[in-house]
């Protein structure tokens, strides 16, 4: 190997590392940072993506604990404005998930947005390599009405694809309701799903939004899962991507999502504000 691809290469790992240590920093200090996207290549999704595994592995060696994953981008109309032609992932972590209708502190978060979804938690493990529709199915224990908040570590979100997927896919939190429903009892494709902030509808959705089935996108992060030596486990939560568009999210506000099928979920963030 010549010494300019040496260097290159040397170059790259730093990269990779600075990008990680910025969003690390980050998220322990509650203060944003630049986009990490200048460290690495332009349209480096494989850096990115490392550099969210540095960060989970140390966060797992600090003893946080993998409760999960979240799917992202699972919208054709997002992944077209991203110009990538696939979802992303991120880690769910177990202090990640916030109790329905509980209160998110003010201050915890940097700057909000929420997404409804479709969660689905496994009781038995997905390890093969391509599994079929089937086999997704019958690893799935039941689904859940969720909202997922989502948050990033990029100053003022200026971030692009490769900020996003470092940025463990911009997770912040998640909400599950409260009642589990089995796969079979509800139409996953057409179920509508409502946002409500303070009783006001903000955003409006539906299962065939998310990826055309929130099944394929389960299937989807089964097989990356397993081909990136991270399978998903029985009694994993998958949160599967939006079903409508998300909305900004400000302390005083009660979110609450409706999906047809699945019941309610919602969390008040910070003090309710005064009538």
């Amino acid at each position: 190997m010549k010494n300019q691809d040496l260097a290159t290469v040397a170059s790259s790992r730093h990269g990779i590392e600075q990008a990680a240590r910025d969003i690390y920093d980050a998220y322990t200090t509650k203060q944003t940072c630049a986009s990490v996207r200048r460290h690495l290549a332009p349209r480096d999704l494989a850096g990115a993506y490392s550099v969210q595994e540095a960060n989970t592995v140390r966060w797992l060696a600090e003893g946080r604990r993998l409760s999960g994953r979240k799917i992202g981008l699972t919208a054709k109309i997002v992944q077209k404005n991203a110009n990538i032609d696939q979802p992303d992932y991120g880690m769910l972590f177990s202090d990640m998930e916030i109790a329905d209708g509980d209160t998110i502190p003010a201050g915890t978060l940097f700057q909000p947005k929420a997404e409804g979804e479709i969660a689905f938690v496994l009781e038995r493990d997905l390890t093969q390599e391509n599994p079929s529709l089937a086999e997704v199915v019958r690893a799935t224990a039941y689904a859940l009405p969720a909202l997922e908040i989502i948050d990033t570590r990029i100053t003022d979100w200026d971030l692009d694809i490769v900020d996003t997927i470092a940025d463990n896919a911009s997770s912040g939190l998640y909400v599950l309701g409260a009642s589990p429903r089995k796969i079979d009892q509800i139409d996953l494709l057409l179920c509508g799903m409502v946002i409500e902030r303070n009783g006001d509808p903000v955003s409006f959705g539906a299962g065939i939004a998310c990826l055309g089935h929130p099944l394929n996108a389960l299937r989807w992060l089964a097989r990356t899962m397993v081909r990136l030596g991270r399978p998903l486990h029985a009694g994993d939560v998958v949160m599967s991507g939006a079903l409508g568009p998300m909305v900004r999210s400000h302390d005083g506000e009660y979110l609450e999502a409706r999906i047809n099928g699945l019941g309610s979920v919602g969390v008040q963030f910070g003090p309710r504000k005064a009538q």
